[in-house]
């Protein structure tokens, strides 16, 4: 299986939520999808294929989707991420709460395991709602911004989404600059593409991360396109990087991350199809 859609599962309701989810991107890319299951030891490896072959039979019958499936032993930290690299998955969609115990996927645990793959992750918290049709897209001064407009480009032309650029003004005027010149970047692409978009100065009042959920809610947008961190810390977990108060938003709205990385923009998969 090359190229699939991957699925963290630990056979919880949220773990569902996230494949159905991955079972619409699916079905608009015609990717295969399939399922991550990771365990402490090796001994535990078939029981837990048992298992996936009984989940895998219930969801043909359920969804009509036929599922591949990787059993790992290790940490969701690394394993996750390796089988990635392995089969070259263009797109993880994880719950935010998607393991229990001591592996549980609160916002901190998930952006641990997101930090560091090649591949976009959609992080979910309930089941759809709906089509994917409104898209928020927050931009700052980074010049990592520009990475995630590709995947930006790839919701456009296979969802037909529109993109809201949400930005908060500075009285700096080195990060005004910055700010404009990526807004402007951002329009100038998405136009490009011919994606409808529209471009929105937040208050300002709150943290970016708090004015681009509300301004998701109020505009009832399926999810929120951003970047994580780069060089993340150990601080930053603890503490928790504005992504992880995204991720682990309490108006449950789906959140893309993206890692920025040398080349990122650049990377194939779905954007490649798609640009």
């Amino acid at each position: 299986m090359d190229k699939p859609i991957l699925v963290p599962w630990d056979f919880s309701q949220v773990a569902e939520n996230a494949l159905l989810h991955a079972i619409n991107f699916s079905k608009t890319t015609g990717e295969a999808v399939a399922l991550v299951h990771v365990v402490k030891k090796k001994k535990e490896i078939d029981s837990a294929n048992l298992k996936l072959e009984e989940v895998v039979s219930q969801i043909k019958d359920k969804y009509g989707i036929e599922l591949g499936v990787f059993v790992r032993e290790g940490s969701i930290f690394t394993a996750i991420t390796e089988v990635v690299e392995e089969v070259n998955a263009n797109l993880v969609v994880m719950g935010t709460h998607g393991m229990k115990g001591m592996q549980k996927f609160t916002g901190s645990w998930a952006l641990k395991v997101i930090a560091g793959s090649k591949a976009p992750f959609v992080v979910v918290q309930d089941e759809p709602k709906g089509e994917l049709k409104d898209i928020v897209f927050p931009v700052d001064f980074k010049g990592e911004q520009k990475e995630k407009l590709v995947w930006a480009g790839f919701l456009v032309n296979h969802f037909k989404v529109k993109i809201h650029i949400v930005y908060q003004g500075s009285n700096d005027s080195r990060i005004k600059a910055k700010t404009k010149s990526n807004i402007v970047f951002s329009r100038n692409y998405l136009a490009e593409k011919g994606g409808s978009f529209e471009i929105k100065e937040l208050p300002g009042e709150k943290s970016l991360a708090d004015e681009a959920i509300d301004y998701a809610k109020d505009n009832k947008a399926g999810m929120i396109l951003i970047m994580t961190t780069k060089n993340i810390s150990f601080q930053d977990y603890v503490l928790g990087a504005d992504e992880q108060q995204l991720i682990a938003n309490t108006e449950k709205i789906p959140v893309m991350c993206i890692n920025p990385k040398k080349g990122s923009s650049k990377y194939g998969g779905f954007s490649a199809s798609g640009s």
